[in-house]
């Protein structure tokens, strides 16, 4: 009970002690600068550039636009599938084209990527039962997010090392 009540009261003395961290100047007079905010510094999905060094042969996206995507300093346009380090360019035009067979490399592909990531354009769509039933069958696990996200956790998962393949769509595909 007294645990409880004591509990209770640091609760309660937060706010005052947020509030004098905020407004006390450091030793010395100056300030520190303000953090910025905690949902913008751990959106990973605002910025597609969060770490700079990136060895020469690893992949990254560095920007995307309604046709397409910079990586590694080259403008692609159209959709693209990256596997194994390597950028193709890939047939489904719309979200609808995505198929078993516009994904069929991934029966042949030694090792299999941990993880694929659908880019489905400007928007999320549902995955199809029998699309997600296929790549079950390959082993991997499939994150299916718009474009953009897309390429950030690309960038994020290929930068931890981890084996990752990507299917995206420009942004700009809205159907």
């Amino acid at each position: 009970m007294a645990g409880a009540a004591r509990g209770q009261k640091a609760l309660g003395a937060l706010p005052q002690l947020v509030k004098s961290l905020r407004s006390e100047p450091v030793s010395g007079g100056a300030r520190l600068r303000r953090l910025p905010s905690l949902r913008r510094t751990f959106s990973l999905y605002d910025q597609i550039n969060l770490i700079d060094s990136v060895p020469e042969d690893q992949l990254r996206f560095q920007s995307y636009d309604d046709t397409g995507f910079k990586i590694n300093n080259v403008k692609y346009e159209g959709s693209l599938l990256i596997v194994e380090n390597k950028i193709m360019t890939w047939a489904p035009k719309t979200f609808s084209e995505i198929t078993a067979e516009s994904l069929s490399i991934f029966k042949v592909v030694h090792p299999i990527p941990e993880i694929l990531i659908l880019g489905c354009g400007r928007h999320i769509h549902p995955v199809s039962p029998e699309l997600r039933k296929f790549i079950r069958s390959t082993g991997m696990k499939l994150e299916a997010v718009d474009s953009r996200n897309a390429a950030s956790t690309y960038n994020i998962l290929n930068e931890e090392g981890r084996p990752v393949a990507a299917a995206v769509l420009p942004y700009g595909v809205t159907c």
